[in-house]
């Protein structure tokens, strides 16, 4: 019986993001009637923007009626004063008050520069009095500018809220404590007129009672009913994005699946739907690469092995060929007692090639094993290549070439094997001395070059071939047409993978008639 809980977790969690994300939509549309729901309970409980009367043009122009059309509601008036607290208009008559200058003196500002408050209290006598405190915002938090104690006939006990003021009216007193008007509250703020005279708009603003209130309530609530038809709205876009978020995918990656089966891949690419399926999408988009390529990488490690077979079988038929044809010859008595040692020599000669090539197989073998490793330790690569060169001096000048070395004095830390850097560098002048004519000059030099030790060597002798050159590191390649010069094919394999496990990299560049460069960059070793 299959398993199919991975399934479910996933469509599980696909649930619970959308069930997440439809919760959030409600609380936003939730909180979307709400907060219109407020403005219009706002709207209802405050009718007057008076933020936007006080600020319009149309007050220092004269134009008051104009102004007046802003007003709405039961209560809500304002009246302009001149400098000496005349009255110069009144919205309404009827709602305006008259003020004294004394009164007018104890109504706060509209702009909330300070505002008053006012309450009556106990003295140890038992005697009433009235204590007034005028505060001031400072970063948000009240501050008592100044205070003022008044008796039970209103006269000033001490402090003050205007200098020389010493009694006030109980009218004035009701202005302070917001008693007065009944139901409103009053407000001023100066203004200057477009002839430069300043004005006082006094405002009133009425406050709602408590049928006011309800009645507002109610009428604001209606606003919940768009709640119905945007919760509808919702769920019908959520379960139309989960049906296609989920099926068309799917249905999308089942053909694709189907069309893989049947040896005739197609591209999912993004699937679309949620992230999860467009990263199975992708993924088998590279799934189906992998594949192509891997069939790809299998059809040419077969013509690959052929080839290897074919070149294994002609490099060993030749010297097998010639050592079974003297030996038949040698066992047939047909070869006279004189020739005897020639044929032998041949023998022997064509044995050592055998030899050396299956040395080459086995060389090649061991390095391309994953459990090869080389035995490194920090070397001066200048005195190694010195060391190494010395020893090889004799076999390069024998075989009629000539040597030249640059190799700076400063010490180049580097870890390495040095058996198996010296067989990489045994077949690279190997090569140099087997595919080129007598005379040919062969350099070795070491530079430094991005933390990197460079390793060049050089020959100008005959070159490689340029559509040899980008194969040349693959296996059984050689840089001449022909197979009977000695060499496997296989040396420069093995030189390139010994340098890759130095961490290393070779490269080669050649030109006909000019000669080859082997580069070989090695990682020096930290500080």
């Amino acid at each position: 019986m299959k398993d199919k809980t991975p399934r479910e977790s996933r469509l599980f969690a696909l649930l619970v993001k959308n069930y997440l994300l439809f919760t959030l939509t409600l609380l936003v549309i939730a909180a979307g009637v709400y907060l219109l729901w407020e403005h219009q309970l706002n709207r209802l409980l405050s009718p007057v923007d008076w933020d936007a009367l006080i600020a319009d043009d149309r007050l220092a122009d004269g134009r008051y009626d104009e102004v007046a059309r802003r007003l709405n509601g039961e209560g809500n008036g304002f009246s302009v004063l001149d400098e000496t607290g005349a009255v110069l208009y009144c919205s309404d008559p009827e709602v305006c008050v008259s003020l004294t200058p004394g009164e007018l003196a104890c109504v706060s500002p509209y702009d909330g520069s300070y505002y008053i408050e006012a309450f009556p209290e106990q003295d140890a006598d038992g005697e009433t009095r009235y204590r007034v405190l005028r505060y001031t915002l400072e970063n948000d938090m009240p501050r008592v500018q100044a205070e003022m104690l008044l008796d039970a006939r209103f006269r000033v006990i001490s402090g003050g809220l205007e200098p020389g003021r010493t009694a006030y009216t109980p009218r004035e007193y009701g202005i302070l404590s917001g008693a007065y008007p009944v139901r409103s509250v009053l407000c001023r703020q100066d203004f200057t007129a477009q002839d430069g005279s300043l004005r006082t708009l006094l405002l009133q603003i009425a406050l709602p009672d408590e049928q006011a209130v309800t009645r507002a309530s109610q009428d604001a609530w209606r606003v919940w009913l768009l709640a119905v038809p945007l919760y509808v709205a919702a769920a019908g876009f959520f379960i139309h994005q989960i049906s296609r978020r989920i099926r068309r995918p799917l249905d999308r990656l089942h053909k694709a699946v189907v069309a893989q089966a049947q040896g005739t891949p197609v591209r999912v690419g993004d699937c679309g739907g949620v992230r999860e399926l467009a990263r199975i999408g992708e993924s088998f988009d590279r799934l189906s690469d992998r594949l192509a390529e891997s069939e790809r990488e299998r059809e040419q490690l077969d013509r690959e092995r052929q080839q290897m077979i074919a070149n294994i079988s002609h490099d060993l038929k030749t010297p097998v060929t010639v050592i079974s044809g003297y030996v038949d010859a040698l066992a047939d008595g047909k070869v006279p007692p004189e020739e005897q040692a020639r044929y032998l020599a041949a023998i022997r000669s064509r044995a050592d090639a055998l030899t050396r090539l299956i040395n080459a197989f086995h060389e090649y073998s061991k390095v391309e094993h994953p459990r090869f490793a080389l035995q490194r330790k920090t070397t001066d690569l200048c005195e190694y290549l010195r060391e190494y060169l010395a020893a090889k001096y004799d076999e390069i000048s024998l075989a009629g070439f000539a040597l030249q070395v640059d190799i700076p004095e400063t010490p180049c830390l580097c870890p390495i094997d040095g058996f198996e850097l010296g067989r990489a560098l045994d077949n690279l002048i190997g090569n140099a001395l087997r595919y080129n004519r007598l005379g040919t000059v062969v350099s070795v030099s070491l530079t430094v070059e991005d933390s990197r030790a460079v390793v060049k060597v050089a020959d100008n002798g005959a070159g490689i071939p340029a559509d040899r050159l980008e194969s040349i590191f693959e296996p059984f390649v050689v840089g001449s047409d022909a197979r009977n010069q000695g060499g496997s094919g296989l040396g420069l394999s093995i030189t390139r993978r010994i340098v890759e496990l130095h961490g290393g990299s070779i490269s080669a560049a050649s030109a006909p008639r000019t000669g080859t460069v082997f580069t070989i960059r090695l990682p020096m070793a930290s500080e």
